[in-house]
């Protein structure tokens, strides 16, 4: 694997840096007030403007087609500055490679260019329910055929950015007869469909700026060309896709850490106590070598599962380490770096308790901690099969 960045990938690194510094972090506290979502959505048009709603996109449906690697350090910046917007840039990416990867080319020119250009504010991903996280393959939503397409009704849960999402890929159980995961189907459900109904935003811990919402299909009927991909392998797909989310997620949480330990970083290095610089003592020092060695291991990791996913190579097994130790490693960060900052690092005075509100849930969604572990382990133990 070459290291270094590609010229472009620099360009793309460099322009989320700024774009991060300038728009959203001044922002980033006051988006939490729900009172704020114009301000938020703002942040999500900027994105759409600079190409990183698509930027593993062919450019035929409006993306940036500057791959992987580019996504990640476009997402390590904009996490940074932001976490919430940066769930909504990951999720936007997801959707529309599904799309580009499954859809025939009517859905790819229908719906791509839309979510890229930020005609649509976002897309949303809706495969989780609340007895089918971990294991989405016992879904319990179903999508039933009609003469004139399908008819839908279930509840999918914390669905980011459903609330002003214009398309929703949708997973619903098209054959009950089969085992669980085989008779799974995808669907692409548009905004304003009768029947599809957004339940209200979830309280959260972190990432409060953007939504989390419960999506309702109660009797929600649409057309046959709704069908994304075939017929029974949506599961598939779903597992699939996922994979290269892992990667986005990672990046997230690598930013955040970061931001986290460099603000803890500026700080010790102008504490005084005891009659010096806190940054002059042994422990201290030792505290973020060990940190920020660990971000390095967090960086190389991803950069891996991202050079892989761009060169054809299997990265499932590498987007899994990836993310499994980004995610884990952002949140010792954070705690790292409240502790090195003490009591002013707990109060709102400094950014550091939203960073440590926000990095909780990395280690959540898409896919938990456990299941990585779970997929590393029965990759390791394949290679052997």
């Amino acid at each position: 694997m070459h290291l270094a960045l590609s010229a472009e990938q620099t360009l793309i690194q460099d322009t989320a840096r700024r774009y991060a510094e300038s728009e959203l972090a001044p922002v980033a506290a006051r988006i939490e007030d729900p009172a704020q979502r114009a301000l938020y959505l703002r942040n999500l048009r900027g994105l759409a403007e600079l190409g990183f709603m698509g930027l593993n996109v062919d450019g035929a449906y409006g993306g940036t087609a500057a791959g992987t690697i580019a996504f990640s350090v476009a997402m390590t910046e904009i996490g940074r500055a932001c976490a919430a917007t940066a769930v909504s840039m990951s999720v936007n990416n997801l959707v529309c490679e599904v799309i580009q990867s499954i859809g025939n080319q009517a859905q790819k020119e229908r719906y791509i260019p839309r979510i890229c250009s930020g005609e649509y504010a976002t897309g949303a991903f809706c495969l989780s329910e609340a007895g089918a996280g971990s294991d989405p393959s016992r879904m319990r939503t179903r999508a039933t055929r009609m003469a004139d397409g399908w008819l839908l009704n279930g509840t999918k849960m914390w669905i980011t950015s459903a609330e002003y999402a214009g398309v929703y890929v949708v997973w619903a159980v098209t054959d009950p007869t089969r085992a669980p995961g085989k008779g799974i189907s995808c669907f692409l459900v548009e905004a304003g469909t009768p029947g599809l109904c957004i339940g209200p935003a979830e309280a959260k811990l972190g990432q409060r700026g953007s939504s989390t919402n419960p999506v309702i299909f109660d009797e929600c009927r649409v057309p046959a060309d709704a069908l994304l991909g075939h017929e029974n392998d949506g599961f598939r797909i779903a597992v699939a896709e996922l994979t290269g989310g892992r990667i986005g997620v990672g990046s997230l949480a690598l930013g955040i850490g970061s931001a986290a330990l460099d603000v803890a970083r500026r700080y010790v290095c102008e504490r005084e106590q005891f009659g010096q610089k806190i940054a002059d003592f042994q422990g201290i020092q030792w505290m973020l070598a060990d940190a920020y060695t660990e971000r390095e291991a967090a960086r190389l990791l991803l950069m891996q599962a991202a050079w892989n996913k761009d060169h054809g190579e299997p990265f499932a097994k590498a987007a899994s380490m990836a993310k499994l130790y980004a995610t884990e490693w952002a949140n010792r960060a954070c705690y790292t770096a409240l502790q090195l900052m003490g009591g002013v690092g707990y109060t709102q005075a400094y950014p550091l308790e939203r960073y440590a509100r926000d990095a909780r849930v990395t280690s959540i969604y898409e896919g938990t901690s456990e299941i990585q572990r779970v997929i590393i382990a029965r990759e390791l133990l394949r290679e052997l099969a």
